[in-house]
């Protein structure tokens, strides 16, 4: 009994996968006008990776002109 169940809930899932698995519609005049969108790639954002030195760099800058002791307080919570 066990066995017919899990045979049929199987065919009714690998059924409803193929179902999903069909192929796209045709797109109309209208949805062919659409622009399209082009998807956001990380090495188009600009940002150029900073060494180690850098960063240290920046890390003793900020200590040196209050930025830290600054933001410490702001984000202390008090």
């Amino acid at each position: 009994m066990k066995t017919s169940m899990i045979a049929l809930a199987f065919a009714a899932f690998a059924t409803a996968g193929f179902a999903h698995a069909s192929e796209a519609p045709a797109t109309t005049s209208a949805q062919s006008a659409a622009p399209q969108v082009q998807q956001w790639n990380p090495s188009q954002t600009g940002a150029t990776q900073k060494t180690r030195a850098e960063v240290r760099h920046e890390l003793v800058q900020a200590q040196q002109d209050g930025q830290l002791a600054q933001l410490s307080s702001l984000y202390r919570g008090s």
